[in-house]
């Protein structure tokens, strides 16, 4: 058996992971450390995992309990696991920077993504701890935020999906049975019991009991605030690669700088409510 070693890729997050092979399952040894690399790094990247979809959704059960999100076409055979297929992605969603299904109940813990189809160059995804967000605000912004309360809405992430031909689901109908919620501005992991940010620009709406006008400065300049490349690391996909990320501690952007196809299988993991 090999031995699981980390590549950190930057000081506050990301890190690639060698010595694992996902066609056979993890031992109790290998799982546990892999759990615990996620939870340090936000988010593992591994390499040359030449694996089917069945052996993708055995690695997901062996992390956690599978989450199906509601507004993202499915794979024919396999309806836990999500195909993200794309060829011109400009305002598709996914080039901003975001939370995965941040507008549930109880969003998902993570996502695990492998690249199917990649276009020639390009395609990269990019990844924000947002600990460190957090802790590069000022003392002062910081205790503004730590009290606050957003809403998060699925109405802008449909929008986008039913104009890019993705979805042709009836928008109303998908709010109904997904009313906006309340998620704390700072979330408290529920494991390492550190802070974060936890507003995002697909989902994230408004900051509870702010005005209109108090809204536009301090929201939109929380989003903005987690592009710093500080905060970040950027991964390069080769076929086979997979990301294994932390939703409730890291953000990602998808950057759509290709015309060409690429294609990606995601699962995701069932998470808990915010706090």
């Amino acid at each position: 058996m090999s031995e699981l070693t980390l590549r950190p890729l930057t000081p506050v997050v990301g890190a690639e992971v060698s010595g694992l092979d996902l066609r056979c399952p993890l031992d109790e040894r290998e799982a546990d450390q892999l759990q615990s690399a996620l939870l340090t790094y936000g988010v593992l990247f591994l390499r040359g995992q030449d694996i089917t979809p069945a052996q993708q959704l055995a690695f997901a059960r062996q992390m956690g309990e599978i989450s199906i999100p509601p507004i993202q076409p499915h794979h024919d055979a396999y309806p836990e696991m999500l195909v993200l297929d794309q060829v011109s992605p400009v305002g598709e969603g996914a080039d901003e920077w975001h939370s995965d299904n941040s507008f549930m109940q109880e969003p998902p813990l993570g996502s695990i993504l492998k690249a199917v189809q990649l276009p020639s160059c390009g395609g990269d995804t990019c990844f924000a701890s947002m600990y460190a967000a957090y802790e590069a605000l000022s003392e002062p912004i910081r205790q503004l935020v730590d009290g606050l309360s957003a809403i998060h809405d699925i109405t802008k992430p449909m929008q986008r999906a039913i104009a890019a031909g993705l979805l042709s689901a009836d928008l109303a109908e998908v709010q109904k049975k997904n009313p906006p919620v309340v998620h704390p501005v700072v979330r408290t992991h529920p494991v390492t019991g550190k802070k974060g940010l936890y507003v995002n620009g697909n989902s994230t709406s408004e900051i509870v009991g702010l005005s209109a006008r108090e809204n536009e400065l301090l929201l939109r300049f929380l989003i903005d605030h987690v592009r710093d490349p500080a905060f970040q690391c950027r991964f390069t996909w080769d076929l086979g690669s997979i990301a294994f990320w932390d939703n409730r501690a890291v953000q990602h952007y998808a950057v759509a700088d290709y015309r060409e196809r690429r294609v990606m299988h995601r699962v995701t993991l069932k998470g808990d409510r915010p706090y």
